[in-house]
């Protein structure tokens, strides 16, 4: 880590460096989410980028892995059914206390998605839900409102009330390890994948992360456990 920083007196901002391999950031993970829950440890939000790999959740489908670039796939253990993650790609893993956030998963859900919207809408992206799929869209320009791309996938696992895994931001990534999956297993006409960079918006990681930090503080930062998710989406 080469970064900290705190949101409030409860949550750790952490920053790693480089691209961090899945398997010990996985094994790091739950251990600080053990300890969060025993109150060994605060809460803690992990900004990192991995090298080029896939991830399976506990409702992948085989048919919707293809790899043609022999990247490595690992079991996440998350929800959901397979994603990418790679280099310009901001993830970020939030371990939270669910019990005093009202132990609400699917508010949970929502309130991620609207960490991402608010930030986007920072950027001047304009971003939304498509029910029902989770996660966060923007419309493919050019598309008369036909198309819609996935800019952020959400994937979340619960442990004794306290979350792990969080979602991926795509900023910069190379669009094109995507076809080695159905990314989320969706397979809708119309439906993709984008970037900020394929949106043409100039926006380097650290302006990224301002805006991601300025929407959870705003979110998590104070009388979090009486935030309530506000839904809309189309």
């Amino acid at each position: 880590m080469v970064k900290e920083a705190t949101i409030g007196p409860d949550i750790d901002l952490q920053w790693w460096e480089g691209l961090a391999p899945y398997t010990p950031i996985l094994e790091a993970m739950e251990a600080r989410a053990a300890a969060i829950r025993v109150g060994a440890a605060r809460e803690a939000i992990w900004f990192l980028e991995h090298p080029p790999l896939f991830t399976a959740g506990t409702s992948s489908a085989p048919a919707d892995l293809f790899n043609p670039f022999g990247f490595p796939v690992f079991e996440a253990g998350r929800g959901g059914q397979y994603t990418y993650h790679g280099p310009g790609q901001r993830v970020c893993y939030v371990m939270l206390d669910l019990q005093k956030r009202g132990r609400d998963l699917r508010n949970f859900v929502c309130q991620m998605e609207n960490v991402v919207i608010t930030a986007l809408a920072e950027l001047g992206v304009a971003a939304d839900r498509l029910k029902p799929h989770v996660g966060v869209w923007v419309a493919r320009p050019g598309s008369g409102g036909a198309g819609k791309d996935k800019i952020a996938a959400i994937g979340v696992r619960v442990r004794r009330w306290v979350s792990l895994h969080g979602f991926a931001l795509n900023v910069d990534p190379d669009l094109a390890h995507f076809s080695g999956i159905v990314p989320c297993g969706i397979r809708e006409p119309g439906l993709g994948v984008t970037s900020l960079r394929a949106l043409r918006v100039e926006a380097d990681m650290a302006t990224v992360d301002q805006r991601l930090v300025q929407a959870m503080t705003s979110l998590w930062g104070a009388n979090a456990e009486a935030n309530r998710c506000a839904a809309g989406g189309s």
